[in-house]
């Protein structure tokens, strides 16, 4: 969702600044572990946290912070749709198409953005990582909701998102479109390193690579 369809103007980062450092990370270690959470954009946060922390009570308090950091900046009005993502969803949908929002955050934080920016008019169910459900670069989403239509043949599914993580879980999970867009934040040489059918400016160019206008 962030940098797909909507525009976190670097919220998801500084809640990850405030995360960390809520559980004592600070100086040069915060700045590797920014490093992490950047390049590891698209992953669900609990992993990512699991992984820097290597603490159940410390992972736990930094997945409180970046809810609440997040929940502060959604409240302030920081987060806004890509331009031309929600036409190109609607458009996607009015062609008979079913969209599905998949994301990283916890089902919460999705959840608050879906309802603030009123994205549940333009898509028709949402996924997050949970327990049996794991997030990217894993396929469990894309099949998970491929399942849930359902589909014939998850060649009939598109993956789209910002970063190499979205890549790498579209390709695995054997969609016949795997696009990247550059509006999020991994850039061309990133998404490019990824398997990968298109790269795009961004979601609005992706209805005629599917529609074929």
């Amino acid at each position: 969702m962030a940098g797909t369809v909507v525009n976190d103007n670097g919220i998801v980062l500084d809640a990850f600044r405030r995360a960390l450092a809520a559980t004592g990370v600070e100086g040069r270690e915060l700045s590797v572990a920014l490093d992490y959470a950047h390049e590891t954009m698209g992953s669900p946060k609990s992993v990512v946290f699991d992984y820097l922390l290597h603490d159940e009570v410390k992972v736990g308090t930094a997945m409180s912070e970046f809810a609440a950091a997040m929940d502060e900046a959604l409240g302030k009005g920081a987060v806004s749709e890509i331009p031309g993502a929600r036409e190109a969803l609607a458009r996607l949908r009015d062609n008979g198409l079913v969209v599905c929002l998949t994301t990283g955050f916890s089902a919460d934080v999705q959840n608050a953005i879906i309802e603030q920016l009123k994205l549940g008019e333009v898509s028709d169910f949402a996924l997050a990582p949970e327990r049996g459900l794991r997030g990217r670069p894993y396929p469990d989403m894309v099949l998970a909701a491929a399942l849930r239509v359902p589909v014939d043949d998850v060649r009939e599914v598109v993956v789209v998102g910002d970063t190499a993580n979205d890549l790498w879980s579209g390709h695995r999970a054997g969609a016949a479109i795997v696009a990247g867009v550059l509006t999020g934040s991994h850039g061309r040489a990133e998404l490019e390193q990824a398997p990968h059918t298109h790269i795009l400016e961004s979601v609005a160019e992706l209805p005629p690579v599917v529609l074929g206008d």
